[in-house]
């Protein structure tokens, strides 16, 4: 390659680096929209996935009444975390019975359904699977096998 070759290149890809880095920050940490001091347990039947980056989004109707009943979206990590971490479209179907452990929405409202960020979900043949929503903010609490 040519010297002018090379400087293009390394252009083009500091241009690439900064527009990637944009995006980061324009995405949301566990702390701006969800409250680490407020633990869900929700047990119901999945009525919805949606498989969309940057998170996936699987809706329950709850039935546990130690938390509001009725419709619940559970922000998890992105459709290739949960897809590497064991969820995929097939165990996912609506119908199928769940519990999520997660964090509730810092806003609390439930319209049209009440908003958690998930950190693990456990199926009734009792296998749990960390549903890989994290970052900063997030509580430690030992769910996501990243943290030290």
């Amino acid at each position: 390659m040519t010297k002018k070759t090379l400087i293009i290149a390394g252009i083009a890809g500091a241009a690439a680096a900064l527009a990637a880095g944009g995006a980061a920050l324009a995405h949301h940490a566990f702390a701006a929209e969800f409250d680490g001091k407020s633990p869900v347990l929700l047990r119901g039947k999945v009525t919805k996935v949606e498989w969309i980056n940057p998170h996936a989004w699987v809706h329950v109707m709850n039935e546990n009444p130690q938390f509001q009943q009725g419709e619940w979206m559970v922000e998890g990590g992105t459709p290739n975390t949960l897809l590497r971490s064991g969820i995929d479209r097939n165990s996912l179907k609506a119908g199928t019975e769940i519990i999520v452990r997660g964090y509730q929405s810092k806003d609390k409202l439930c319209t049209p359904a009440c908003k958690a960020n998930g950190r693990d979900l456990t199926f009734t043949d009792g296998r749990k699977l960390f549903m890989g929503s994290s970052g900063t903010g997030a509580p430690k609490d030992g769910s996501d096998p990243t943290e030290k």
